[in-house]
């Protein structure tokens, strides 16, 4: 019966069998080291040429790097190994040896580690970047679960923009115009009407000719929606939220934050509560620091950076100019230029995660908006019967993951935060 590398801990002592990769090999002559990985981790296997049969040896010294082979040995403790464990080799059976493999273990150029991606992601780096992706989605969904919210799934074919934007995927619903989804939201509205408190997880598509570090063509989107709930309650959520990912990655990938050479020290400080600042405050910091900005503008990628500088923890930026918006979001009952919104900006200069809003209840506002955006009744005539049949206060967000895998691994590009990236010019592989 075969037994994972990560689990290896509790075979001390014990002979097992692994099915693995060879990742590295090298030899002093009498003894060959084998860098293993089987995907739960790496272990270094040591093998002596005494102790093994020449044949075993043999097969051994032949294997080029990514050949797969099932091996036995013994397992032991050792406080130099990375992993704090070793393995004595005693037997392998090779399954294949690989060709050789187009990703040596020297430095490649991006263009052709992208080319690459399929064999890229099984290195140590890109491995740990999956492992972290993974655990934040397993926090958020369970910190959800655990809120008393249901996992409601959106089309992700749609009639409409869910913004009134034009950057969309156009596609043929047989004989009908249909769009790739670059948002969940107002069918999780529609959900909250029925569920109370819901969320979607799944990929949204924005057709931006954008070729920045922060944008992804294709990305994922994690949306709770809530009823009964106003703004200043939508931003204690989020709070919650995100600082409950990042605690439980850095109790939980403690050894991929070390592989990622990710220092944690900001990390540690990113606990509720979260400072805040309106708009307007954020375009006096930006004055007063010496950028030009001006009043009804939004925040490009240096000015959210300059904000997040005077901050050690993610900081909320509300109440944005009504103009800069989505139609659906709640202007201010005190300040009608003005809405109920927030954006989330981590620090360290990775930008907004999280954009959240209470929006409209009013079916006489949201039929303004609708002429004032020059939206199709037709289209969203559905949406508005929310607000004909019970309408309430209600709020919600959306967090982009790669954005968040990005920030919490230390990235420079979110190219690497998801297995295979959709960017302007690569579909491939």
């Amino acid at each position: 019966m075969l037994t994972t590398i990560g689990n290896i801990s509790a075979h001390v002592g014990e002979k097992v069998k692994l099915g693995v990769w060879l990742y590295n090999r090298r030899s002093s002559g009498k003894i060959q080291f084998l860098q293993l990985r089987d995907g739960t981790g790496m272990i270094q296997g040591v093998m002596v040429k005494s102790q093994v049969s020449p044949e075993t040896w043999e097969q051994a010294a032949d294997l080029t790097q990514e050949s797969s082979l099932y091996i036995e040995g013994t397992v032991r403790e050792d406080e130099r190994s990375p992993s704090g464990f070793e393995m004595d080799v005693t037997g392998i059976e090779v399954i294949q040896t690989a060709e050789e493999y187009p990703i040596a273990l020297k430095e490649h150029g991006v263009e052709f580690l992208m080319d690459h991606r399929h064999l890229w992601i099984r290195s140590p780096r890109q491995r740990s970047i999956l492992r972290i992706r993974a655990e934040i989605i397993r926090a958020m969904q369970d910190w959800l679960n655990g809120e008393g919210f249901t996992l409601v799934d959106p089309p992700v074919l749609t009639p409409s923009s869910c913004e009134g934007t034009t950057n969309l995927f156009h596609t043929k619903y047989f004989d009908e115009d249909a769009y790739l989804t670059q948002s969940g939201q107002l069918y999780m509205e529609a959900a909250a009407m029925a569920l109370g408190r819901v969320y979607s997880f799944g990929p949204t598509f924005r057709a931006e000719k954008s070729k920045t570090r922060r944008h992804l063509i294709e990305f994922w989107m994690i949306e709770p929606e809530m009823a009964f709930v106003d703004h200043e309650e939508n931003l204690r959520i989020q709070e919650r939220m995100v600082a409950h990912v990042v605690q439980h990655i850095l109790q939980h990938c403690r050894d991929e934050l070390k592989v990622l050479k990710r220092d944690t020290s900001a990390l540690e400080k990113v606990k509720a509560p979260f400072p805040r600042i309106t708009y307007d405050e954020a375009v006096h910091l930006l004055n007063r620091e010496g950028m030009e900005f001006s009043w009804g503008e939004d925040f490009g990628a240096p000015h959210e950076t300059k904000i997040a500088e005077s901050f050690d923890k993610p900081v909320f930026i509300t109440h944005y100019p009504t103009g800069t918006k989505a139609f659906y979001m709640k202007p201010d009952p005190e300040r009608s230029e003005v809405v109920l919104c927030d954006d989330l900006i981590a620090p360290e200069g990775y930008g907004e995660v999280v954009g959240g809003s209470q929006r409209i209840d009013d079916p006489r506002l949201l039929e303004e908006r609708f002429q004032q955006h020059q939206l199709s009744q037709e289209a969203y005539e559905w949406y508005m019967d929310l607000r004909k049949y019970g309408s309430v206060p209600h709020s919600g967000f959306g967090l982009g993951l790669e954005r968040t895998v990005a920030w919490i691994c230390g990235l420079d590009h979110v190219r690497e935060t998801i297995p295979f990236p959709r960017m302007l010019n690569r579909l491939y592989p």
